[in-house]
């Protein structure tokens, strides 16, 4: 038996549902040809971040600033402004040279600040050839005066603004830190969201206390971070008109299997390429296989959402049921 692992998300057709998060691997042509090789079905490239784009721009104009009132030789030793190289310059660049260097589609990805940052360069990413656009939305909500309701709407207004501005698909990446995930997946959707990535993983601080200073610690994920977005996924699909990507936690075959069975078009990976290697992508695509054939399911779109909210046997699974009936099933003793 033959089983079909082809998929579409975002409207593009894919052979499988691996698709490579956003990462530093998706920049390098070699890494994108050897992900491509190794099965991958789409790339997304790492995250244009508007603060970087904005400060090099700034430093730029306090070089030519601060020698304006030099003897004019000395301005010679400074190249003129369209001779310098920004990191949106060189972002546009790969961009361009991915999608001549590889088949699979490749998905541009920006983080922006302000509303004006995000139309321009989404526009800039669209026109360099990118076949998709997500947008990371990284907005963290420390302002005790600031209420959930106008972050909400802050989320909103940036969504409608980008799809009005390009023609690409527009997927949306956020993290689940709402008050109702799901009435907020509905209303990114409605904004002009095409699809949905759940969900982003926001680094958290620590503290060094060594000389006490706030330090950022990035950490790969592991199997155990699935079960959030299962969850969400499994709640929304059916029920939002949108394609959806699962992202964090998947590590195997298994847990891109939850991915789609509870509705998701396709998983995203990232920390096990680090982990494992991208033969990894291989192991994930033959073990799908294998259980596919074992449990006779045909193709993706057969088992696609078999097990979401709207037709898993027993919905309360997802639900305060479940939680009851493991809290009171839980006969763990202390060591």
């Amino acid at each position: 038996m033959s089983v079909d692992l082809s998929t579409e998300y975002l409207g593009l057709k894919l052979k499988n549902p691996v698709v490579v998060a956003a990462c530093p691997l998706t920049e390098s042509l070699d890494h994108l040809k050897r992900l491509e090789d190794a099965g991958a079905a789409a790339a997304v490239f790492p995250s244009l971040f508007e603060e970087q784009i904005e400060h090099e721009e700034s430093e730029l104009a306090k070089v030519h600033q601060f020698t304006s009132d030099r003897h004019a030789e000395a301005l010679t030793y400074f190249p003129e402004p369209e001779e310098y190289r920004f990191p949106l310059d060189d972002y546009l660049d790969h961009i361009a040279a991915a999608k001549k260097a590889v088949s699979i589609p490749v998905i541009g990805s920006l983080n922006g600040v302000s509303e004006g940052g995000w139309i321009r360069y989404a526009k800039l990413i669209e026109e360099a050839g990118a076949d998709a656009l997500e947008l990371n939305i990284y907005l963290i909500a420390i302002d005790v005066d600031l209420s959930g309701e106008a972050v909400e709407q802050q989320y909103l207004d940036l969504v409608a603004a980008v799809k009005k501005s390009i023609s690409i698909p527009l997927a949306v990446k956020v993290g689940p830190y709402f008050s109702s995930p799901a009435n907020m997946a509905r209303r990114l959707v409605e904004a002009g969201a095409d699809g949905l990535v759940l969900f982003n993983r926001f680094l958290q601080p620590s503290i060094n206390l060594d000389d006490l200073s706030v330090r950022a610690r990035l950490v790969l994920s592991t199997p155990a971070e699935l079960l959030l977005p299962l969850r969400w996924i499994a709640g929304i699909h059916g029920r939002v008109p949108a394609s959806l990507a699962l992202t964090s936690g998947i590590h195997d075959a298994e847990g891109m299997l939850q991915a789609l069975l509870v509705g998701a078009d396709v998983g995203m990976i990232a920390s096990v390429l680090y982990q494992k290697g991208f033969a990894q992508i291989g192991h994930i695509l033959r073990g799908m296989e294998q259980w596919m054939e074992e449990k006779e399911y045909e193709s993706v779109a057969q088992l696609k959402g078999s097990m979401s909210l709207e037709n898993c046997p027993d919905p309360s699974a997802f639900a305060r049921g479940n939680y009851m009936k493991t809290l009171t099933s839980f006969t763990g003793q202390p060591i």
